[in-house]
């Protein structure tokens, strides 16, 4: 599944890392309690599968993406195979209570919302996770695949992005005392100390509200991920772009001009720019200044995410260069 930008104009969006903290915080406090009054809430079907037109896109579809997946099912009511697609879509989207919603656009009346996503034939299934459309696949399809292809979208919304999904009604989750906290997790006092160190600036206390956080917990993937875009940040923050940029290009088998020119296209969002200018320089290094690149490369990955599909080419082509 290879990303389009719809609406983020870099990797590193401070404001989109904290929005999705915060989504993903309210929606594991809905499940807690949930949990705690004896069950799981289920999300009403209204909530989870909706009809889509153009002049709602950007609210029920792009904006709604930053906190929940979004699958697209584009359709016509004049194609059958729509017919079998749509309601298994459907009853997917019920079964996953709230991991995702269904968003079912009529190409017929919606012909702009057709072509801006290059809609060749229906039915035709995307996905928009923060702001971000993924092809997800055209025509028929089994129904096993189908299952699987969602579940590494959740997976993916969760990982990169935090989005757990929609938050249960703690309300509709047992006797209605909403009033009763959900319990706080251990580290998110020092996560939100890191949110609020990002937001004022202060990177080096972000850096080590993170680092404590992993130093109990060193697997914890919202730290890692925060840890990871601080420390580019960090790295970047004092640069001159133009210098590094001159530097890297008079240098082209200098590590540590590469490495530089690299952290500046990633903060950037120029992804498989920074993947790429660093696998070259694997590629003509040897020893210890390989290495040095080679573990900036991974660093790199961490920012970015393991299942995102560029990181996955990038292993692999990564393997080939050493290997």
């Amino acid at each position: 599944m290879q990303p389009r930008n719809m609406s983020m104009s870099g990797v590193v969006d401070l404001a989109a890392v904290k929005a999705a903290g915060e989504a993903k915080a309210k929606a594991e406090q809905a499940r807690a309690e949930a949990a705690r009054q004896g069950g799981s809430a289920a999300v009403p079907p209204s909530a989870l599968v909706i009809d889509v037109n153009e002049a709602g896109f950007e609210r029920d579809v792009l904006q709604r993406s930053a906190e929940v997946p979004v699958v697209i099912d584009f359709w016509a009511e004049w194609c059958e195979p729509c017919k079998q697609l749509g309601p298994l879509l459907e009853r997917l989207a019920v079964e996953a209570n709230g991991r995702f919603v269904l968003a079912k656009i009529d190409v017929d009346a919606n012909q702009m919302l057709m072509q801006q996503f290059g809609i060749q034939g229906i039915p035709a299934v995307f996905a928009v996770v923060a702001g971000q459309a993924l092809p997800l696949f055209q025509g028929a399809a089994p129904e096993a695949q189908i299952r699987e292809t969602l579940a590494q979208l959740v997976q993916i919304a969760e990982e990169r992005f935090g989005l757990t999904g929609i938050a249960v009604d703690a309300d509709a989750a047992g006797d209605g005392s909403a009033q009763d906290a959900a319990p706080v997790g251990p580290y998110d006092a020092l996560l939100e100390a890191a949110v609020d160190a990002l937001d004022s600036g202060d990177l080096a206390g972000a850096v080590q509200a993170y680092k404590n956080v992993l130093a109990d917990d060193p697997a914890h993937p919202e730290a890692k991920l925060g840890l990871a875009q601080a420390e580019l940040l960090a790295r970047v923050q004092d640069m001159d772009p133009q210098a590094v940029r001159a530097a890297a290009a008079a240098n082209q088998k200098d590590p540590a001009a590469q490495i530089a020119a690299a952290d500046l296209d990633l903060a950037g969002g120029h992804v498989e720019d920074a993947f790429g200018r660093l696998i070259d320089t694997v590629r003509v290094t040897v020893g210890d200044e390989r290495d040095s690149v080679r573990v900036r490369l991974l660093e790199l990955f961490e920012v970015i995410g393991a299942d995102d599909p560029r990181v996955v080419k990038a292993r692999t082509a990564l393997a080939r260069v050493l290997f």
